[in-house]
Parts: C-alpha cells; structure tokens; sequence
C-alpha cells in the first residue's frame, strides 16, 4: 500500500497521474465532511426497508409513497442534453470498448452520447476507478489510445465531434477498500467523482463543456440533498471547477425514490437536470421490498417487460412528467441487444429495439441507452424521427397527477415456470463468472443450447441482482412452478446451479476455476438473501472464492 499524509492506496497501474497529493487533500475534506453523512443516509435506508419487511400484509406502495408539494420551478438545462436519440454505454475501464463506443459505427453513426460507466458495467475495483479516470481525460483531450496485443489491434479516437459524456459512479451503498483514509476504507461515491472532477471534469469545463453525470441508487430526497450539497462543496475546495457547469440526471431505480421522484428532483438543486427510467434495478428494488408478502410473488422476470406491466407504465409516465412539468430530460431505459453473425438474429433485435425504443419516444422520453454500436441507430431514430416531424408532448403528459402512483399494483401478470428459475441461475453463474475475471458486463444468453434464435444480451449488475431476488423470492413462497410442478427449495436451486455449470462446463472447460467460483459466491449470494440481506455484490470478498 502507499501511503500520501493519512491515506493509504493499492498501488495500481497508472495511479501516478491520478492520484497526486492535490487530489488526495480534497478527497480527504470530502470524506471527513460527509463520510458520518453517508453512513447515516445508509442505515436510515436500511430501517425504511427493515419496516416495509416487518409489515408483510401491507401494500409497501402504501408505506413508502410520499406527498409532494405542488411548487412551481424550472430546471436550468443546457441544450446539449435536449438532443434527441442514444446515449451508448459500456464500462469506462475497458479502453477498446471506450474508445468504440466514442466512435462511429461502420454505418458512419455515432452516439449523441457516451454512458461512460464506473458502476454496474464496472468490475468494482480500484484499479477500474482508476483506468476510468485516464481513460476519461484522454478521450476528452483527444489523445486516447490503445493497442491489443492479443488481437494485434489498435484504437484511437476517430475524427470528428465526440458524444457528450454521462459519467456514472459507484453510489453511496459501497465503499473502496483499497483506498483506506485513517485505515478506513473510503466511500466509493466521493472518491470517483473526485477523480472525475479534477482530471477530465477540469478539462471538459476549460474547453466550455459542461460536466454531466448520472446519479445511480438513490432512495429518496435526503440522498439527492447530499448530492447537491456534495457539489457544493467540491466546487469550494476544487480550484476552477464551475458549478453552474455541473448537471446530474437522477436514476429512478428504486421504489422509495420512484415514489417520491418530483420531491427528489427538487432537492438536487441547481445540479438537477432530469431523470433516467433505469429498468433492472427498479424491478430488482421491488422484489426487495416485496420479499416477505407472499401477495407480491413474481411470474417469470423474462416476461416483464415495461409495456406490458401495468405498474412500470404508471411509473414511466409519471417521471416523464415530472420532467416535463419542471422542464428537465426524461432518459429511457437499455437496448441490451449484441450483434450476431447470424443475420435473421439480427434482424429479430433490431425490431424489438425499434418498438421498444418507438414506445419510449412516443410517450414523451427523449433519449435512451443501448449496449453496443452496432444497434446505435436503430435505437436513435424513433427519438430523432419523431421530434423531427414537429411533434411535441401534450400538455396531459406534463402532469404528474394524471399518473398517480398511490394505487399501482406490484405484481405483474405471468407464470411461475422452473426454467425462469433455470435462466435466472444461468445468468448469476455467467455474471459472476465475468465478475471474478474483472468485468461489470458481460454478453449472456440464458436460453443457450436450446432451440430457436435470438440475441445475446449484454447484462450488468442489475441483471444478476435481479435473478438473485426472484430466485429468492421463489424459495422464501416454497412457489410452485407451473412447467415441472415442483416446489421451490434450497435443494432444488442447489441442484440447478449444479446442473448449468456441467453444463456450461462442456461448453467452456478452460474457464473452469472461474464458474465454479461463480456458483460458490452465487449460492452464499443466494442464501444472504434469503435471510433477507441484500447487501451488494461488491461486498463480497473475490479472494475467497
């Protein structure tokens, strides 16, 4: 470890040019200053979640749906961040994909954004953060570059005008621990937006750039409070920074925050600038506050789909809403599609992409995300199309009251099947595999093997800490799948882990040692959650594994 005044660091590849003495004073004022916040904001989490557990005959709408005052305010929004279209997204450590993802596809079209993302697509880890923070700062000075050995390739930044970027963090839930301050491990929140602030945030705002990012997990207005003064304060203490340059879109991937998302819109100030239907994760949060009412048990999680599920549909439409009323961006959710070689599988995506993303456009968002260049602009052109044709939001879609989400029913339509189960446990060995090998995303087909055709999906964190929660949910309600007629126990998950890694096994035998890591950890995941302990993935320890 090196140690720089009272902080001690893992020495990791490139830490030289990031971690230098200036960097490591403000990080030290930040996290003496909201470390003990941070620590409140989450155990205040953990009792609101603790009590909807504790009341599992009640509607959990019905506990945590807030009233908001009807005040009348605008949001101060540059109008890079109104252009319709897509934002690409992929993890900002992996340099090849980075550099990718800036630049323009073989149809010659690019990105009008870039999702550079230290979060779920992130393995978690230091030296991530820290090749983020490169990788960053040289795509904004134009200089980013890379050379795979392996496929004897080089990448470098294409000519042309760059895709704004949204930088995502880890949120305030997880901390580094290869960066200890006073031998503490510190907040993972503060210490990347540090390193995204002093080195590329510096650059983009002296070129005249705006600096935008996106605010992952939070719960409730008290998080967004934080983050506004969070700001504050790094503007204070960050020689040059600009505030009235900084912006964040607020993520909607909670059921506490989507309940209260005009009161959280609020409360982050002059930074706020709209908001993102973040799908996985809202769905993951629900089954989390759901878990213990066996009124709430969910149907294959394949099947819930946004259009189709009641429930989501009220939500969208409100945070769209909401964002209209106030005049802020409303961002959709993923296109997770990856190419094939196979044509007809392609063809397959780029329709469902396209009426997924027409769904998304026509009911008032305007921009989404998708997961590789190759599906860029089928996911862009409904948003740019439609605002091309002149068409704009009615005046109903800009009253949140009109889509009231006092009344929504938590449990989608569908069926209880054992082969939803069998894909959930294939993904969470396929994730963790990912995971143990330092990546945050990873292409996955859960139906690999069997007939017919169709995409892999690249799945992050979300995906695997929703098939976590539905496994769990299924055990906890001993359900009953309506394929084989069998109850769901430990046993019988036990035993499907054990039959997808043989089979995975006969597929991939060189990666061994990683998938059987994977079905340790997922298990342990498993039974962590059973006893109703949702802590992160991140807080698990690889080295045990």
């Amino acid at each position: 470890m090196k140690k720089i005044n009272r902080t001690s660091f893992k020495e990791v590849k490139g830490y030289e040019n990031i971690l230098n003495s200036n960097v490591i004073n403000v990080i030290e004022n930040l996290h003496d200053k909201f470390t003990k916040r941070i620590i409140n904001l989450r155990n205040d989490r953990l009792k609101v979640l603790n009590y909807v557990l504790s009341n599992n005959e009640s509607n959990p709408v019905k506990i945590l749906k807030k009233n908001h005052e009807n005040h009348e305010w605008i949001l101060d929004v540059p109008e890079q961040l109104l252009i319709p279209g897509i934002e690409i997204s992929g993890p900002s450590s992996q340099t090849s994909m980075f550099i990718n993802g800036l630049n323009p596809n073989m149809e010659g079209f690019r990105a009008d954004g870039d999702l550079d993302d230290n979060e779920d697509a992130s393995g978690h880890s230091l030296e991530d953060t820290v090749q983020s923070a490169i990788n960053r700062k040289g795509a904004v000075e134009g200089n980013l570059e890379y050379f795979d050995k392996t496929k004897n390739k080089k990448y470098v930044l294409e000519k042309g005008k760059l895709p704004f970027f949204m930088h995502r963090e880890r949120g305030i839930l997880l901390d580094e621990y290869d960066y200890l301050i006073d031998s503490k491990p510190v907040c993972a929140s503060i210490l990347d937006t540090v390193l995204t602030l002093m080195h590329c945030g510096i650059k983009q705002q002296e070129k005249g750039e705006y600096i935008f990012f996106y605010l992952p997990k939070l719960e409730n207005s008290n998080e967004a409070e934080f983050w506004r003064d969070f700001f504050d304060e790094a503007v204070k203490i960050i020689p040059g920074l600009d505030g009235d340059k900084i912006k964040a879109i607020m993520l909607v991937e909670s059921l506490p925050f989507a309940l209260d998302m005009e009161n959280c819109l609020m409360s982050l100030g002059k930074y706020a600038a709209g908001l993102n239907a973040a799908r996985w994760d809202l769905k993951a949060s629900v089954l989390e506050f759901v878990m213990t009412n066996k009124n709430y048990i969910w149907p294959d999680r394949f099947e819930v789909t946004v259009a189709s599920t009641p429930f989501m549909v009220s939500i969208f439409k409100h945070l769209v809403a909401v964002c209209l009323k106030h005049k802020g961006v409303p961002i959709g959710g993923m296109a997770t599609a990856l190419p094939s070689k196979d044509n007809e599988v392609n063809l397959l995506a780029s329709k469902s992409i396209e009426a997924d993303k027409t769904w998304e456009a026509n009911n008032g968002f305007l921009r989404a995300w998708v997961a590789h260049i190759y599906h860029m602009k089928t996911a862009a052109m409904p948003f740019k199309n439609l605002r091309a044709s002149g068409w704009i939001p009615s005046e109903e879609m800009k009253k949140p009251e009109l889509y009231p989400l006092e009344d929504i029913n938590l449990k989608p339509e569908g069926k209880i099947t054992q082969e939803g189960t069998r894909r959930n446990i294939r993904t969470i060995i396929e994730y963790l595999e990912g995971w143990f090998n330092g990546r945050g995303a990873k292409g996955i087909d859960s139906q690999e093997g069997l007939k017919g055709k169709r995409p892999a999906l690249m799945e992050d964190l979300a995906t695997a800490r929703i098939s976590i929660g539905q496994t769990c949910q299924r055990v906890l309600h001993a359900s009953i799948s309506q394929d084989t007629n069998k109850v769901h126990d430990i046993k019988l998950v036990k035993d499907i882990f054990a039959d997808e890694l043989k089979n995975i096994l006969e597929l991939r035998p060189e990666n061994s040692v990683n998938y059987n890591r994977a079905v340790k950890l997922g298990i342990d995941w498993l039974e962590s959650y059973l006893n109703l302990d949702f802590k992160p993935l991140a807080y698990y320890d690889r080295g045990k594994y």
